[in-house]
Parts: structure tokens; sequence; C-alpha cells
């Protein structure tokens, strides 16, 4: 066993917060996306020129992280006066640390084939129609294998997952951290069932990453690679957006 590594195991300790924390910071979701609009259009309107729209996009959803990232690191040192990025579980180094590095590429294939045998159809989501240029692919990349799943995973997989977990046992507790990252993203395929299934599959994947190294670093390494796989792959098919 690596020395500070997280063991095998599952989680090694319990999450000091509880359910009404949890609801807090849920509650607080839409008014900091709220916010986080109104200040960003309020910035851009101060520009000599309005950004394109991935420019926009990024912004907004950057502004909205923060705000409510703001809000549980509060949560965290204002009641309970504990560190942020410990409690979350970002360890390093953690169990299999290879096998992690290695995990999205092969997920992304295995999804892949999955979406085949389901017939999952092609869907313009939101996210494609944000890749117009060079610039827009370069921003929306870069969001797509950084702050998105850093984000992401430190939400579903650092704050939500543990006390789920602790509540109804790993395979509920990852099940149900796993579902709302799901439905996040089910708007950008038009609510689509196979491309829902698909998405609470490679989150429960996620899930299951964290609870077995007990690092959410392990499973936003995991997360990072493989929207970089998918991204990729949709730009080798799409090579005049480079171009």
């Amino acid at each position: 066993m690596i020395a500070g590594a997280a063991e095998p195991s599952g989680l090694r300790e319990e999450p000091f917060w509880n359910w009404r924390d949890a609801a807090m910071l849920a509650a607080l979701a839409i008014p900091c996306l709220a916010l986080a609009i109104v200040l960003s259009q309020g910035f851009f309107l101060l520009l000599p020129k309005m950004p394109g729209d991935a420019a926009r996009a990024i912004t907004m959803q950057f502004a909205a992280y923060g705000f409510w990232f703001g809000a549980l690191w509060l949560i965290l040192r204002q009641r309970y006066h504990a560190p942020f990025w410990s409690s979350l579980g970002w360890r390093y180094p953690w169990p299999n640390m290879l096998l992690t590095a290695v995990l999205g590429p092969a997920l992304v294939i295995c999804i892949a084939v999955l979406g085949e045998l389901l017939q999952t159809p092609v869907i313009d989501n939101a996210v494609a129609r944000l890749l117009r240029d060079r610039w827009s692919v370069l921003l929306v990349g870069t969001f797509a294998v950084t702050l998105g799943p850093l984000a992401e995973e430190l939400i579903f997989r650092g704050f939500f997952q543990p006390l789920a977990v602790r509540s109804f046992g790993p395979w509920i507790g990852i099940t149900l951290a796993s579902a709302p990252f799901a439905l996040l993203h089910g708007p950008q395929y038009s609510w689509n069932w196979q491309h829902v299934l698909l998405l609470f599959l490679a989150s429960f994947v996620f899930g299951y990453t964290r609870y077995r190294t007990g690092s959410t670093a392990a499973s936003t390494i995991v997360h990072a690679t493989y929207n970089l796989t998918f991204f990729v792959g949709y730009i080798a098919q799409r090579r005049e957006l480079l171009g």
C-alpha cells in the first residue's frame, strides 16, 4: 500500500455533514446560476464587443460554479471549521493509479459500443452547437477536460455521494449520486432516454472509482480523460472546425 493512499475497501472517513447541508446546497444551485447569468450579462455589456456564444456560455458556467462552491466552502468552513479539499476527498496518491489513468478511454469504448446496441440517435446538442470555430473548440474543450469534471466530481462524488453511501450503502449511494448527474445533462440531449442512460452508466463508473479509491482526484481523472477521449473523437470527425 502506498503511504498516504486511501484504502481500496471504500471511504476511510465518514462525512461529517448531513442531509440538511445537502438540501441547503441543492437549494442554492438555482440562485447561484441566476446570479451568475445576471452578473455575466452585465459584464458583457461593458465590453466593447460582445464575445462569442462559447465564451459567454463558459463564463456564465464558470461564475455559477464559483458562487456554488463559495456556498459549499462556507458550509464546510463556518459550520464545521473544516478544510475544503481534504473534506471532499481530494487525496493523492490513490490505489491503482495506472488503471484509473486508462479507465476513461476504455469507458468511452464501452459506452460507444453500448450506444450502438441501443441504437442511440445522434442529437445536435447544445455543446456541439458552440463548436463553430477554432477558438470555440479550444475554449469548450479546455473547460470540458478541466473545470467541468473537477466541479462535477467535487459536488456529486465529493459531497453528495459520501453522504448517500453512509445512509444507504455503497450501491444505492453511488446510484443516488449518479442519477442527478445524468439528469443535469439530460436537457443537452432533449431528454433522449438512451443518452440519459449512457450518461448514468458513465457517472456510475466515476462514482465507483471514487468509492474504491477513496479519492475524488481519481474520479476526476477518469471523468476528464473520458471527456477528452470523446472530444478528440468528435473533432477527428469534424476536422473543418480546426481549419
